[in-house]
């Protein structure tokens, strides 16, 4: 049949359990999916693997790291683009939405300068159809930033914009509660000497005092005007949460605390964690590690943040802290917090799961069992719309 491809013996992962079967393909959807292998001559025969659904990131700023490759090196941002994009499918994942930070308090830092040239190249490469990800746009709003409102206006109304997140990362609250970490984090991130530090530590505090609260509300309030979604970060208290959900945000980037990701449960707002966090057994920050709590419940979604290739891997280490005696549904569960629920986080409805009539984004991943028992998954091929991109 035109347009038709079926895909057998695969360990087929659903959003509710795993079994051997097939799915077949046809004009970029999922038409089926059943149990059991098919006999026809042109069949492919995945011969046991995994058969995934394409992830979905939400939060990942790896694009950076190809602009500047190393410090003082401008990379050429087309190329930068192309290079990122490929590191990106090689990961499995299908739809990313690149995290650019608006307000950069790095002291030295060309992030500002950057942001137009980088969201341009974006959007060049995806109309040209030159990236094998769906690539769409996730603005990062520094808050006690003096430029960053005025930034945003300007940035928002590119159309490929579909997230913003809201941050406020000056010491002595939220992800730096402890001053001490943010002082360690920053001296070795910017090189700064002591009393550049503490000239810095003065200026970002002074800075959130004068325009946080006041950017926070109109960056919210022009985001429900579009209809975008919006995320937290950083929430350390119930409070800072009811704040967030008062706001409409629907999401919360790395609450800090239990009772900050408890009250994120109550207010309907996901909680969405990173997948370096999962692999590396807890938080670089000292904060609550995301395992904590995926074992409470309280793990909607995870992101591959700075380590594109932890989203899958993160998957797998999930799954064997859900599994349990029921069938084989850990790593279901676990495979819904990078693709299913970040789908629907961001209001993506035709993707993010193997089932009929959805997008055909897909991963074709053989395990591999590692001494500590947990399965690591080396991704074969992957497929975005039935077309295979890797």
């Amino acid at each position: 049949m035109l347009n038709e491809q079926i895909l057998t013996h695969a360990r087929i992962v659903t959003a509710e359990q795993v079994f051997n079967g097939t799915v077949v393909l046809r004009n970029g959807l999922i038409s089926e999916v059943e149990t059991g292998l098919s006999r026809l001559p042109h069949a492919q025969n995945l011969n046991g693997d995994y058969l995934l659904p394409g992830l979905v990131e939400l939060h990942t700023d790896n694009l950076e790291k190809h602009l500047s490759p190393r410090p003082g090196v401008d990379w050429p941002q087309a190329s930068a683009v192309m290079s990122h994009d490929a590191q990106i499918i090689a990961a499995g994942i299908t739809t990313v939405f690149d995290a650019l930070s608006i307000g950069d308090v790095n002291p030295k830092g060309k992030r500002m300068q950057q942001l137009p040239g980088m969201i341009e190249a974006i959007a060049q490469a995806s109309a040209a159809k030159m990236t094998r990800a769906e690539h769409r746009l996730h603005l990062r709003c520094e808050v006690c930033h003096p430029d960053t409102l005025s930034v945003f206006r300007d940035l928002v109304e590119q159309p490929l914009v579909q997230l913003v997140s809201v941050m406020d990362h000056s010491p002595g609250q939220r992800q730096f509660a402890l001053e001490s970490k943010y002082r360690e984090y920053y001296m070795g991130k910017y090189h700064l000497s002591d009393a550049q530090m503490d000239e810095f530590v003065v200026e970002q505090v002074a800075n959130s005092k004068t325009y946080s609260d006041r950017y926070r509300r109109a960056i919210v309030d022009i985001c429900l005007v579009r209809g975008l979604s919006v995320a937290s970060h950083d929430d350390a208290t119930l409070a800072h949460v009811e704040e967030s959900a008062a706001y409409g945000m629907t999401i919360a980037e790395f609450p800090t605390t239990l009772d900050a990701a408890q009250g994120c449960r109550r207010l309907g707002m996901s909680v969405l964690m990173g997948a370096p966090n999962i692999v590396r057994g807890g938080s670089h920050s000292g904060n609550i590690a995301a395992a904590a709590l995926a074992k409470e419940g309280l793990l909607d979604i995870l992101s591959s943040d700075y380590y594109p290739a932890s989203l899958l891997q993160a998957a797998f280490v999930l799954a064997a802290q859900l599994e349990d005696n029921e069938q084989g549904t850990g790593l279901a569960r676990a495979m819904a917090t990078v693709s299913g629920a970040p789908a629907r986080a961001a209001g993506l409805t035709d993707r993010g799961e193997i089932r009929v009539g959805l997008r055909a984004d897909l991963i074709h991943a053989r395990g591999h069992a590692q001494p500590d028992g947990v399965t690591l998954p080396v991704i074969q091929q992957v497929w975005r719309q039935a077309k295979r991109v890797f």
